[in-house]
Parts: C-alpha cells; structure tokens; sequence
C-alpha cells in the first residue's frame, strides 16, 4: 500500500520535467494518475499529445494506471474537461497539482504586452481555472453530505517570492500563484480541501535557459538539481496525511525543505492623526533600522 493508495491526481503539465516526475513519484505511491500536457515546444508552439502519452506508458510498465489528457489548462473549457477526464475515467477526484507553465523572459524595459499576457494567462490563470473546476466538483461532494480529504499543490517560484531580474512576467505571476494559494486554503477548508504551493529549484527546460550555467548535473554523486527531488513532498502534500497543512508555500531543492517565510506585518508607528509628508523621513528611517533588510532580488 502506497502513500496515496488509490487516490486520483490530476498534475499539469506532466509530460516533462517536475511535472513528469511528480506523475511517476505519485503513480509509484499507488495514485491513479491523470498526466495533462499540452506538448508544446518550451516557446508555447507546436502542441503535441505525444509527451503525455510517453508519461501514461511508462507508468502502465510499471504497473500503475494512468490516462493523458492534452486540455489547456489557461482555457476555461479546456480547465473543466481535464477536471472531467479524471471523473470519467477514475470516477473521483482528490489531488490537484498545478505545474504547467512557459517562459518568456526580457528585462522589462523590452518586454511586451503579448509575452507579458502569454506568461500571466498560461502560469496564473492556468492555475486558477483548473482550481475552480476542481474546487466546484468538491463543493458538491461536501454539500452532499460526502467527506472530503481533498489537496491542491500549486507551484509558485523562488522568482515569485523573491523576484528575478529578466522575470518580470513570470515573477508576477508566480508571486500571483502564491497570494492565490494563500485565499484558496481560507476558502476551500469548508469543503474540506488544503491548498499549499511549492517553490521548486530543478533542472528543467525553463530553468536551463534562465539558469544554463549552474544547473549542469554532477559528474557523479547527489544531483541536487534532478527534478526528481521535488516530487516526494509534493505527493506528501497529496497524501492523508498532510491534512493538516494548509496555506503554506515549501521552498524546495535538492535534499533542502524549507517554509518560506512570506509577507507579514513587520514594524509600524501609529501617529493616530494624519501624516505631514515632511514629518515621515525620520519615521520610515526608523522603521527601515528596525526591519530585517530585504533577502536580495535573484541576479540583481
């Protein structure tokens, strides 16, 4: 019996990478798995139902039991229909995890309204569409008087929490997907469903271009940046036994887990009247000395 014994997970953009590893690391764990991947290139073209197909067959060599499915997860049609795929062929849903995603990376002084809306629609509405269908399909379970032991896995960045010089688009939609995760784990417990996200570091198509000269895989021992790593926290979080985690973003790489410590109220000073603007140099001075500096902007 597998850590996720004959629970259904949907994974995004499961045909490469983090996503391909998370399908084997959960189907390993006794999940029936639904791999959804557009197959296209890494610049958003040329969709093909091979790579997700490639998933399912190696999963089914190994015994599990696995469908493709090549929906567009940013398409609001396309969202419920892979929500369905898992209903129709497993007859349940009880794991979603949102990782499909592209780059298009320029320093925002060239960026352009197309490939800042490319990277916005396919990362944070290809996360918020799919977390509504599903969301809405365990609603009605909850409301119907079933029990829910639900879990949705999104994945933010380093990048969103921290910002990536050259990443505008892709940090504001991965700071986006965390702010997301943080109101869908406030709404979704009723209806008995947690919501975490990760902020995975791994070799992948996306990060060999943004990262080429450090990602290099050893010669020879631990390979720190194998998207393999990722994948047991993730089904972890899928499992039964994280119930009680909810609302939380995971930084993970390589061996190294760690919560990622986000926005919270730090120091203050209340006037209780209205500000003068050349009363507040001092003020911001002071508070600035009593904060923690910021962690610095990734490539800055």
């Amino acid at each position: 019996m597998g850590l996720c014994q004959d629970r259904v997970v949907v994974v995004t953009g499961a045909g490469r990478g983090i996503g391909r590893a998370h399908a084997l690391a959960f189907a390993a764990e006794g999940a029936k798995v639904v791999v959804n991947d557009l197959g296209a290139a890494l610049d958003g073209s040329s969709a093909s139902a091979g790579p997700a197909a490639e998933v399912v067959a190696e999963i089914e060599a190994l015994g599990g039991q696995a469908v493709a499915d090549t929906s567009d997860v940013a398409d609001w049609a396309g969202a419920g229909d892979l929500i369905n795929t898992a209903l129709d062929a497993f007859g349940r849903l009880d794991v979603l995890v949102n990782n499909a995603g592209f780059l298009r990376d320029r320093m925002l002084v060239n960026l352009s309204e197309a490939e800042w809306d490319a990277v916005i629609r396919v990362h944070l509405k290809g996360h918020f569409a799919p977390m509504r269908h599903a969301a809405e399909y365990w609603r009605g379970q909850s409301k119907a008087g079933l029990t829910v032991d639900a879990r949705i896995i999104n994945t933010s960045s380093g990048a969103g929490l921290l910002g990536s010089v050259g990443q505008g688009n892709y940090s504001a939609a991965k700071a986006g997907i965390a702010g997301l995760t943080l109101v869908a784990a406030a709404e979704f417990g009723r209806y008995g469903v947690t919501v975490n996200a990760i902020a995975p570091a791994a070799r992948t198509r996306m990060t060999e271009v943004a990262f080429a000269d450090s990602m290099a895989a050893p010669d020879s021992g631990f390979d720190a940046m194998a998207p393999e790593n990722v994948s047991p926290l993730v089904v972890w979080l899928g499992s039964a036994e994280s119930a009680g985690v909810t609302g939380r973003v995971f930084e993970v790489e390589g061996g190294k887990v760690s919560l990622a410590d986000g926005w919270r109220h730090g120091p203050s000073v209340d006037k209780g009247a209205r500000w003068v603007p050349a009363e507040l140099a001092p003020v911001i001075a002071d508070l600035l000395d009593k904060a923690a500096p910021p962690t610095p902007v990734y490539g800055a």
